[in-house]
């Protein structure tokens, strides 16, 4: 991207950002997700944006995406449609907001807990948590897109975790979804290198249970095959010279995720918690 595109690529990336530190501050058990969906549709629209996933229709989809965000509660991987499901104590939604703002669309999601959530939910939410943080240090001036993979998958197995494989992270932009793909499992040294400018998102999807999943009648919804427990975090980074610049960095902690004790926070995926944690770096 050029700089005159990054400009506002950034503005859009940090108005996706703003949308999910609000999501965080309502969420609440027994609210629907029909309801996040309303908090994020209204929010995008009065800062003059379109929700990204609203009508979305990619190659091959037998109907449009019909809601403005994707809600994906527990055993659900990704792409979960909003409606009357009422949020309990104990569970785990994972809240993915894109907006398409001054010509880009700039993408994010975060995993919210619900109440007091189970271990096996703080366990698999951390590890995708920490999982980002691990994928977005691989990032420099030419790595190669299966060093990130790598050291995610590294990571979650390596805590008991599995890797999603049919779902992975995009080149975004102009478009929703481009070129390259990212896989969140992989090899070093493997796959396209990168390249100073270049924009995509790290999405690592990591499941509690076996890495299968499953695509319920919707034709959208994807299940965990086994219906375990599955987590997601997402940032659009762009590719420097020296390392990378993270555009959908949030400028406070994220409500009912970041702000536990037990999370797991770094300097790289979740900045504004880390320094709240590490005043003056100490």
């Amino acid at each position: 991207m050029t700089p005159s595109m990054l400009e506002r690529m950034r503005a859009s990336c940090q108005l996706a950002s703003d949308c999910l530190l609000m999501v965080g501050e309502k969420l609440r058990a027994g609210m629907t997700t029909d309801e996040v969906n309303t908090l994020v549709h209204e929010f995008i629209v009065s800062n003059d944006a379109i929700p990204s996933p609203l009508n979305y229709k990619p190659g091959g989809a037998p109907r449009p995406f019909p809601k403005s965000v994707c809600t994906s509660v527990n055993e659900v991987v990704c792409h979960g449609i909003p409606g009357k499901r009422r949020l309990e104590n104990g569970d785990i939604v994972n809240v993915d907001v894109t907006t398409y703002f001054r010509g880009f669309h700039g993408d994010t999601s975060a995993t919210f807990y619900i109440g007091e959530p189970s271990a096996e939910a703080k366990l698999v939410t951390e590890t995708a948590r920490h999982c980002l943080e691990l994928g977005i240090a691989q990032v420099k001036d030419g790595a190669r897109i299966g060093d990130i993979g790598a050291a995610i998958q590294e990571y979650a197995e390596g805590r008991g975790c599995s890797v999603v494989r049919e779902y992975v992270g995009h080149g975004v932009g102009r478009e929703f979804h481009m070129p390259p793909q990212v896989p969140h499992y992989g090899k070093r040294g493997a796959g396209q290198r990168l390249r100073a400018g270049m924009v995509f998102t790290i999405e690592p999807m990591i499941n509690v249970g076996h890495y299968e999943t499953e695509m319920l009648d919707d034709q959208w919804t994807v299940v965990t095959r086994d219906r375990s427990l599955s987590a997601q975090f997402e940032h659009t980074v762009l590719v420097t010279r020296t390392g990378c610049e993270v555009l959908t960095h949030r400028r406070g902690v994220l409500r009912s995720s970041e702000d536990k004790p037990w999370t797991s926070v770094g300097p790289l995926s979740t900045r504004a918690a880390f320094e709240a944690r590490n005043p003056a770096g100490t």
